[in-house]
């Protein structure tokens, strides 16, 4: 949720930091969040949380990598 609703503001996000611990929005705003990101029209919730696990596989792999770590972003500005 954080990730996609910074991303929906058009916020930059090369500097934003994941905390596991900070509570944002509400259960409503998540899930309609997640409606508008998922890609499919009226999706099951097996079709949400299937997008949800991928999303946060990917996010988790792009906050570890290298290439997009803050001293990579100079070279890779909004990589």
């Amino acid at each position: 949720y954080q990730y996609l609703s910074r991303y929906k503001r058009k916020q930059d996000l090369d500097n934003f930091i994941f905390i596991h611990e900070r509570t944002e929005g509400t259960e409503k705003d998540c899930l309609k969040l997640l409606l508008e990101f998922c890609g499919k029209h009226n999706p099951s919730w097996t079709e949400l949380s299937n997008f949800t696990h991928f999303l946060s596989f990917q996010l988790s792999k792009c906050e570890k990598s290298v290439f997009c770590s803050p001293a990579a972003g100079k070279d890779f500005k909004g990589f």
